[in-house]
């Protein structure tokens, strides 16, 4: 039997490296598992300017911080006697590094790091600033204290220098990294007037903290303009009011009307005369299909101008409520400007409707100047419109049952009353501008 041979050293240098390779595999889930990004992150932080001195107070899980090895002891404890140091690593490159602070549009230097604690899971000091404030000025967690490192929270204060604490601030978190949702409340306590309080996910951009009146405007325009390109239903019921008709003067009526329309509605949901029940949403998606549905329907049947044009602006009414369902969370950003951000917002929905307009009638003209007869052409593109807003109503029908609905009291009553005397008093107005209109044309 030939005797056993064992690799010479040359043949050891070939097979170092696959031999790190394999324990680099390996090691890699353990790392991976040790190190697991966090589903839902809150970040809590309150931004106070006083004097020449910005404070910034956060509050932020340990478990966001994926790469910083916090020291720990026995089964995953913090060692808090050793965690000094690497809770001012993660305060510097998981939050510091990852936010920008503005004063009347210049970046502000870098921060001061003042305190880095660990609070426990169950503390409650972040209700408010003066609680916060107190907690990291307090005395610190035993060291004897068995808290598991992914338990804890992470609580710093960063002081910005500034010139002057009635500037005019705004901020740029980034700190979508941090887990798969992260959700930001932000609390901007300004030397004079009411705190203002904000609620943004990922990485919102920059958000003005007090806006100017065109800051605001800016921004409710892009938002108007993004959100009817990014809303299929809305597309569709503009589909609908091109199909059959595709001349600029003819549509420009309709879609006037459509847009004063809900715009009425948008004003009134942001001032708070809409029902407030779980159930309202959901009846308007339902009634936001319908309404492309039937819109499909007289398509096929024959479109008739004079109705088109009152069946846009009842319609219309209901897509100023679906508006205003998106616009909610965005209305933290209006500052104190609220009926110039509406108005903006509308702005920039008619931008985007125009859009969909130049480029939807040449190409619904081109497709049946290429040989599609008219009628044909019609009725099959509303049938596919028709088709995918039956869908949707069912979906949304069936969505809209799971809630029970309104309760009949003084409340709802004197809601529905507003309701109908709005539409009552926008009705009126677009039937006196159609008279004078039709006067003016005879």
């Amino acid at each position: 039997m030939a005797p056993l041979s064992l690799p010479t050293p040359h043949r050891w240098l070939k097979l170092r490296p696959a031999l790190w390779l394999w324990l680099c595999l390996l090691a890699a889930p353990l790392h991976s598992f040790a190190h697991e990004v966090p589903n839902d992150v809150r970040v809590q932080a309150f931004l106070k300017p006083q004097g020449r001195t910005l404070q910034l107070l956060m509050r932020v899980p340990l478990a966001a911080m994926q790469e910083v090895d916090f020291p720990r002891r026995g089964p995953g404890y913090l060692d808090l006697v050793r965690a000094e140091p690497a809770l001012r690593t993660a305060a510097q490159q998981w939050l510091a590094d990852n936010l920008v602070l503005f004063e009347e549009g210049r970046p502000l230097p870098a921060p001061q790091l003042l305190q880095a604690r660990v609070s426990l899971p169950s503390d409650r000091s972040f209700v408010d600033h003066e609680h916060a404030l107190a907690q990291l000025q307090g005395p610190r967690l035993p060291d004897t204290l068995d808290l598991y490192w992914s338990e804890g929270l992470l609580d710093v204060l960063f002081e910005f220098a500034i010139t002057s604490d009635r500037a005019a601030f705004s901020i740029e978190p980034r700190f979508r990294r941090l887990g798969l949702k992260v959700l930001t409340t932000l609390v901007f306590l300004p030397p004079e007037g009411a705190s203002r309080a904000f609620e943004f996910h990922g990485n919102p951009g920059l958000v003005h903290l007090d806006p100017r009146w065109h800051q605001a405007a800016l921004r409710f325009v892009e938002a108007g303009f993004r959100h009817v390109l990014d809303g299929s239903d809305h597309l569709l019921f503009i589909a609908c009011l091109v199909i059959p008709l595709r001349r600029f003067r003819t549509l420009a009526a309709v879609v006037t009307g459509f847009t004063l329309a809900h715009s009425v509605t948008l004003v009134a949901s942001a001032f708070g005369w809409v029902p407030d029940g779980l159930w309202f949403p959901p009846l308007v998606e339902t009634l936001i299909a319908a309404s492309i549905v039937w819109m499909a329907l007289e398509n096929i049947l024959g479109a008739n101008l004079q109705r088109r044009w009152m069946m846009a602006c009842a319609f219309g009414l209901v897509h100023g409520f679906g508006f205003s369902f998106a616009l909610r969370e965005s209305l933290q950003f209006a500052g104190s400007h609220l009926l110039s951000s509406l108005l903006a917002f509308n702005l920039g929905v008619e931008l985007g409707q125009l859009l969909v307009l130049v480029l939807l009638v040449p190409l619904l003209d081109w497709l049946f100047r290429r040989g599609v007869p008219e009628r044909a052409g019609v009725i099959v593109a509303s049938v596919f419109v028709a088709h995918t807003g039956w869908h949707w109503l069912l979906d949304r029908g069936e969505k809209l049952l799971q809630f029970q609905g309104p309760v009949l009291d003084t409340a709802a009553l004197l809601t529905a009353m507003r309701v109908a005397l709005v539409v009552l008093v926008f009705f009126a107005a677009a039937w006196a501008v159609r008279q004078w209109w039709l006067r003016r044309r005879a």
